[in-house]
């Protein structure tokens, strides 16, 4: 009846001791058994290995790392590689691995794989949470044989990452070579644009504004000189023209009258001077002194007297001018000159002002327009310079990889052999065989009272009848609180009458 009523602890204590061979009778045999199947079960053997992740010799402020991918990816993107097919093949018929009962080679590669473990080791001091290694395991059936297949994971694991970085680096360094080649065309382009504007629009340039007005200044100032100094060589050739014509004028009248300038010249003085001594005899309006004033002004009127403006024609042919004459046609001829390349001067420096007040106007212009070729061109050499940048770089950590001192798997414990088999483990299976006794023992001890229908206390009666129980008697006659132990009968009241019923027995 214990399954019908709440149990205490001497219920529980009182179902161990009844069903104690229900309970250790299992939880011997069941051990044994698990032992016994450890001797049927094909024994497996796990040789494991060791690999760190060493970062690469040289410091990154020296040469950056090409291969910047997540390990973790790294390391799948290897498993996948070498679980290939192409990879395995050959270790399983250099081996034979798992060729027992006829199986095929895609059974045999599944087999392989599952076999392989590959499990990476985290630590929070190395590389922030990174990964500073991994363990490469592998289970066969033969303790050797699992050494040297996980010796060969291993080697393809290293020999991987090796040729991977190379192959990363190698890549990176070609595509970067190739984008230099098309930037520095592209510089190239720019610049020729940029050196045939500025050979262009040489003097318009940006910064060229303040010595174009200092030229504009310049010119000016020379424009002034040359004018001043035009006029002065014109006012002097009027000068020789006029000198040239009285000299002519005189040498007609020479060769007239026989009268020279000299001769004139020197009549005057003597009326200067007949002059001054009939001042100093008469007063100045005597008849005599007023007639002499007359005649000397008359003739100073006529020396004085400008010649006409005629063209000065060459002598004729054979015949000879005077020194003087000859000498002032030279001087006339080099002041017509003189004007001639002052007149020059004077135009070159005035097209010069032109051109330079041309270039000041046209600044603004030409500046927006090299503003935008400049910026392009200061692109295309930014561009260029981080490309040269990135392929040195990049040609300094292939060249890394290639001595292998850059970041590389170092197998920190060889491939062990294999003492005894992983599995089946024989303390494991016991443990499980005794766990599993207890449990089963628990359980059968469990239904045999939940099965049992015996009254053994006040309560079976009382949860079976609802009746109070009147008395206990023992088999040896005694009622309860008799010293004398054995088995109890127990007197309750049923429907009105009384009854009794051994303790134990079946209701």
């Amino acid at each position: 009846m214990l399954g019908h009523r709440d149990l205490t602890a001497e219920d529980f204590v009182g179902i161990l001791k009844r069903r104690r061979w229900w309970i250790v009778i299992p939880a011997i045999v069941m051990p044994l058994l698990a032992i016994a199947v450890t001797f049927v079960i094909p024994p497996r053997y796990v040789s494991q290995t060791l690999v760190l992740v060493d970062q690469q010799l040289v410091p990154d402020t020296y040469v950056k790392p090409v291969v910047m991918e997540d390990l973790n990816q790294r390391l799948a993107s290897m498993k996948e590689q070498i679980l290939s097919r192409s990879r395995l093949q050959p270790i399983i018929e250099r081996y034979a691995l798992f060729s027992k009962d006829n199986s095929t080679i895609e059974d045999r590669l599944d087999l392989t794989r599952k076999a392989i473990s590959i499990t990476p080791i985290r630590s929070e001091l190395s590389r922030a949470g990174g990964l500073p290694g991994f363990f490469i395991s592998f289970k066969a059936d033969q303790a050797r044989v699992a050494q040297q297949v996980c010796g060969e994971i291993t080697s393809l694991f290293v020999s991987e990452n090796l040729r991977a970085r190379e192959q990363s680096a190698q890549g990176t360094t070609d595509f970067l070579r190739g984008q230099l080649d098309d930037a520095k065309r592209s510089l190239d382009e720019q610049d020729a644009k940029l050196a045939d504007f500025q050979r262009k629009f040489i003097g318009q340039l940006p910064g060229q504004e303040q010595p174009n007005l200092s030229m504009v200044t310049s010119l000016n100032s020379q424009l002034d000189a040359a004018t001043q100094s035009l006029a002065r060589m014109q006012q002097d050739k009027t000068y020789e023209e006029a000198m040239l014509a009285q000299q002519t004028k005189d040498l007609k009248t020479q060769e007239s009258t026989g009268v020279t300038p000299q001769d004139q010249q020197t009549q005057l003085q003597q009326m200067e001077l007949s002059l001054a001594e009939l001042e100093l005899r008469y007063t100045p309006d005597h008849p005599d002194v007023i007639t002499l004033r007359r005649n000397i002004e008359s003739l100073r009127a006529k020396l004085l007297e400008a010649p006409p403006k005629v063209t000065i024609a060459p002598p004729a042919p054979g015949r000879s001018e005077p020194p003087q004459v000859q000498q002032m046609r030279a001087q006339l001829r080099a002041l017509e000159q003189g004007i001639t390349s002052k007149k020059q001067d004077q135009a070159r420096i005035e097209q010069q002002i032109r051109t330079y007040q041309a270039r000041v106007q046209s600044s603004p212009m030409v500046q927006e327009q090299i503003k935008e070729l400049t910026r392009d061109y200061q692109t295309a050499l930014q561009f260029y310079n981080e490309l040269l940048n990135k392929k040195n770089q990049s040609e300094m950590a292939t060249d890394l990889e290639r001595r292998q001192q850059g970041e590389q798997f170092r197998v920190m414990d060889p491939p062990n052999l294999p003492e005894g088999p992983s599995f089946p483990n024989r303390q494991i299976f016991a443990g499980g065989g005794l766990a599993a006794g207890l449990c089963l023992g628990l359980l059968l001890a469990a239904f045999k009272e939940y099965k049992d229908t015996s009254l053994r206390s006040e309560k079976d009666i009382w949860v079976f009848t609802n009746l109070p129980t009147l008395a206990v008697i023992s088999l040896e006659g005694k009622v309860r609180g008799g010293s004398v132990p054995g088995k109890r009968w127990h007197v309750f009241s049923h429907r009105g009458r009384s009854e009794t019923r051994k303790a134990g027995s079946r209701t």
